[in-house]
Parts: structure tokens; sequence; C-alpha cells
């Protein structure tokens, strides 16, 4: 049994996007998310499952796993408490 959240608060579909457009579409969604906030990113690139977590390692959000839905994946990604840049 998955341990992660079965309900999220924001979704964007990258579904048929390749590298790194998952990853900018997040971090663009993500920017706009309060702390503590779940993002689903639905994926089809494999790519992303490499991709995700290090951009999450990198900008201080926390990468939460992810899980299929047929051919998509469903990555969760909860935000950080960063601010906006300035």
């Amino acid at each position: 049994m998955s341990d992660l959240p079965d309900t999220w608060d924001h979704e964007i579909d990258c579904e048929g996007l390749l590298c790194p457009l998952p990853v900018l579409r997040a971090r663009k969604r993500l920017m706009g998310m309060a702390p503590g906030q779940v993002l689903c990113v639905r994926a089809t690139d494999a790519m992303a499952a490499v991709d995700l977590p290090h951009f999450c390692g990198q900008a201080g959000h926390s990468y939460l796993g992810q899980t299929a839905d047929g051919a998509v994946a469903r990555h969760l990604i909860r935000a950080g408490g960063q601010g906006p840049a300035g």
C-alpha cells in the first residue's frame, strides 16, 4: 500500500511533453502555490522520474513519489517554503 496522498491541490497535464518541459511547467505552477500544497504532474516521458526529483532537491520542494495510471505517471510534489525571487 502506498503512502502517497490520494488527493492533491493542483494538477498539470504534461502528457506527450519531453524533457525539460514537465520540469519547467511544474516549476511555473509551484511558484504560485502555497507551501505544503501538493502538485500532481501527469507525464509520459520516462525522464520525468529522474528530472522531477532532481529539480525538487534543487528548488526546495519535496518529491513525494509517483504512481502509474496506465501509460501515464503521476508525480506528486509538495511545495516548499520558497517565496518569490527578489
